[in-house]
């Protein structure tokens, strides 16, 4: 609970308040349905609705103070009346004050970029589980305070359900938290109110077009979130991507560089790379881990830097990385014994993240085996990926299944024939189209010869499938265990 007067001051831009009156907050929301007695309601304009039209409503179901950036033409004498001029800022800022802070009491770390973000976290995560720490993780597969899971609900949270989070990893004794930071976090004003210790930059490549516009509002966004790390932070970026040094423009923030072939803070060497790991050199010291590929190199170096830069000891975290494992759904890969057959699947659902998943495996396969990739594109999303995506899943692998991704509420079949379109000539002999991807991925394993690699692209840990707004139960690794007819997996 706290004073609306003590909420209200921690918004730093202009206000008007109408209405007198202090009342005790118990509660903030932006969802009508959700106000009790004694509740701040955030009238917010959204893509979909608009918060103002629901005043009325969050009055009746008890909200004592409204903030909005239209006062209604008349004005209810029993609320509190506050005016500005963007509401999801004010949302952000205020909600940091209603929960006290909590990131300013922890060693919070974001990480933004196309690829490898929730490889990241979830790195980060349990490496410093392992090195005895209490440790939050806010990623696109779940949230976790200490043991405790939650569902996730989106990549980055809304303010208010943000600032929950960190709440409860400060009062459940947790040290350090890591989050991932979207693109569409930053544009809408999500982590305002939110202060970092460290930001970590993986790379930019073609994602998210639909909702930014363009490449260049897309590179604003994520550079937003270094533009407001402060002067006690670092920023760690991954230089081997041509826009890492971009990110670090006009940044407050210690700068700090990663790379596999550039000069840099940071460096790391892949000596070997096979389907069980990969012997790497990291600061003069040689290691073996048992994430796969020159990409997940990259993603190793990230947190090896990130827990140096929070004073961990460089030997305890050079010793606990050999024990990581990949985030779920990232590389996640299983084995048939009968024909050596090797399944892997991985969230790799733009074309620069396909180009570099099959890319590594096609450095590590044996001469004789194949690979057969099944992809599909996602429907209500940036279309333009799509002939893109076709032409990468074409130039590296034997044959090629597209398929259904979360066709959402696009005809599939309009998607595919996005995908078509974007094929050489050459290439249509190895390519068949199979809108339902479960059958997609069962032909898959009965085209498989002994020694072959499956490779399931787009969407990893998913649990689902999105066909026409409904969520149905779906599980690429499961579907292609049980094709595969393998008993258990390890």
């Amino acid at each position: 609970m706290m004073e609306l007067k003590d909420i209200l001051g921690a918004f730093s831009q202009e206000k008007k308040v109408r209405g007198s009156g202090n009342p005790v907050i118990r509660s903030l929301q932006f969802d009508s349905r959700k106000i009790e007695n004694d509740s701040l309601f955030f009238a917010i304009k959204g893509t979909q609705t608009d918060g103002h039209d629901y005043i009325v409503k969050a009055i009746e179901n008890g909200a004592v103070a409204i903030v909005c950036e239209i006062l209604p033409d008349e004005l209810t004498d029993t609320v509190v009346w506050v005016k500005v001029g963007d509401a999801q800022i004010a949302l952000a800022e205020m909600a940091a004050a209603f929960y006290g802070h909590p990131s300013k009491s922890l060693a919070l770390i974001g990480v933004t970029g196309t690829n490898g973000k929730t490889t990241i976290v979830t790195l980060l995560y349990n490496l410093f589980r392992q090195l005895g720490k209490k440790v939050g993780l806010i990623s696109t597969i779940n949230y976790r305070v200490g043991d405790k899971i939650y569902p996730s609900s989106h990549t980055t949270p809304d303010p208010l359900n943000l600032q929950r989070l960190l709440r409860e990893m400060v009062d459940q004794g947790c040290s350090h938290a890591f989050m991932e930071v979207s693109s569409h976090a930053m544009v809408q004003n999500r982590v305002d109110g939110v202060h970092f210790s460290g930001g970590i930059f993986t790379n930019l490549s073609h994602d998210h077009l639909d909702y930014h516009g363009s490449f260049d509002a897309y590179l604003k966004a994520k550079k937003s979130f270094f533009d407001m790390l402060p002067k006690t932070a670092f920023a760690l970026s991954n230089i081997d991507d041509k826009r890492g040094r971009v990110m670090l423009q006009n940044t407050a923030a210690s700068i700090q560089t990663y790379s596999q072939s550039r000069p840099s803070d940071f460096r790391v060497k892949v000596i070997e790379n096979g389907f069980d790991g990969m012997l790497l050199e990291i600061d003069g010291d040689q290691i073996f881990c048992r994430l796969i590929g020159d990409f997940n190199a990259d993603n190793l170096l990230a947190i090896y830097a990130c827990a140096i830069l929070l004073e961990m000891d460089k030997m305890e975290v050079l010793t606990a990385m050999t024990n990581l494992n990949s985030a779920e759904g990232r590389f996640d890969y299983i084995r048939q014994e009968a024909k050596n057959i090797t399944g892997v699947v991985d969230y790799a659902h733009t074309p620069d993240a396909l180009e570099k998943l099959l890319q590594t495996i096609s450095k590590i396969r044996r001469k004789a085996q194949r690979i057969i990739t099944v992809v599909g594109c996602g429907g209500d999303r940036d279309k333009t990926k799509r002939p893109v995506m076709a032409r990468v899943a074409c130039q590296y692998s034997d044959q090629v299944i597209f398929t259904s991704d979360n066709p959402r509420t696009e005809d599939p079949h309009g998607i595919l024939a996005d995908m078509i379109a974007g094929i050489e000539e050459k290439d249509e002999e190895i390519v068949l189209e199979i809108e339902n991807r479960r059958e997609a991925i069962k032909t898959a394993t009965r085209l498989a010869k002994t020694g072959d690699i499956i490779v399931i692209a787009g969407k990893g840990h998913e649990p689902y499938q999105e066909i026409n707004g409904v969520r149905h139960e779906f599980n690429d690794k499961e579907i292609l265990t049980a094709a595969l007819k393998i008993e258990k997996v390890y």
